[in-house]
């Protein structure tokens, strides 16, 4: 069987979920990877056959998306010819991560896409929602990546076709142990907004992973240093706490490894809205934005009892043999 697995490449939490899918994929069949998207710092350890640029979304530092940057990287006339051309039916199976132009190739092409993505479990109304309503965000989750059936990741696994996080093996395998000193990962803000806040928490070391610097630096007990896969994993199984956005990747890792956890989603991107939603229903402090009144809560954060880790059990090859025997089963 040749099977496509393509995969968003936009952020790192895609690829680090890729990572462990692949090989329970290769078990199946050749396996071409194709990655789209921009903003990624990890690098992914399997020979990558077709890359592009996709429809990425760019951080800005203000707390959301850099809208005016993302409207000039991305062209609307490459991504038409990319979905053209785009080889998909040379593939028995095309698996897909929220990837736009494999998924976009196969619905014009009328080839069968699966979508295998924590946006696969949003899509239902399975799970908490904002309180506040966005249809263009709603719209663009549901039309960015199409697929013909969808097998979904979340927090909470409520349906045969929602799986809870993959766990990454770098994680599981690491020794899980609390040195005091808490990570925090905000890409979407200023290295100047984030050590304005943290600075007036004293006593606490901060772990700082930051997409706006080159190099690493020092501003009293606020460490800051580009963003490492390596150094992240040795940051966060270390840690006390994690303080980050609402993305899915860092909050699943904070639970399972019991790490007290504060999420700041996103403006205007309703994915994390989403996933803060349904974080709170669990318990997890919530931030609408960081700024000098969210001292107190990240305070409270600092002093608050080390929560028991949630128990997500090692199945990927499990659903991805499941995904699998009902593709071919089905044609």
């Amino acid at each position: 069987m040749r099977i496509l697995y393509a995969i968003q490449g936009t952020g790192n939490g895609h690829l680090s979920r890729a990572a462990d899918v692949a090989p329970a994929l290769e078990k199946h069949g050749q396996v071409d990877y194709f990655i789209s998207g921009a903003q990624s710092d990890i690098d992914f350890p399997y020979p990558i056959t077709y890359r592009s640029k996709g429809l990425s979304f760019y951080f800005g530092q203000r707390g959301g998306i850099n809208y005016p940057r993302t409207f000039f990287k991305n062209s609307a006339r490459r991504l038409y010819k990319e979905i053209r051309d785009f080889p998909i039916e040379k593939y028995d199976l095309v698996v897909n991560d929220f990837e736009p132009i494999s998924a976009w190739a196969a619905k014009v092409k009328k080839k069968k896409c699966v979508a295998l993505s924590h946006q696969s479990a949003l899509l239902t109304d399975q799970f908490p929602k904002p309180e506040k309503r966005d249809l263009v965000g709603k719209a663009i989750l549901e039309n960015y990546a199409p697929a013909s059936r969808h097998y979904g990741f979340h927090f909470r696994s409520h349906a045969d076709n929602i799986h809870t996080p993959v766990i990454r093996r770098a994680v599981r395998k690491a020794i899980n142990e609390n040195k005091g000193h808490f990570t925090v990962y905000l890409p979407a803000y200023s290295d100047t907004k984030i050590i304005q806040v943290l600075s007036q928490i004293e006593g606490v070391k901060w772990q700082v992973f930051s997409k706006h610097s080159k190099s690493a630096y020092d501003q009293g007990e606020i460490n800051i240093e580009p963003v490492d896969n390596e150094r992240f994993i040795k940051s966060i199984t270390t840690s006390a706490g994690v303080l980050c956005g609402a993305g899915f990747e860092t909050p699943s890792e904070a639970l399972f490894l019991g790490k007290k956890l504060l999420v700041i989603p996103m403006k205007d991107q309703y994915e994390q809205q989403c996933n803060a939603a349904a974080l709170k229903s669990m318990g997890v402090p919530v931030l609408k934005k960081l700024n000098m009144d969210s001292v107190d809560v990240i305070r409270k954060l600092v002093t608050s009892p080390q929560p028991e880790p949630v128990a997500y059990p090692d199945h990927t090859q499990g659903i991805v043999n499941k995904l699998v025997e009902k593709e071919v089963e089905d044609g």
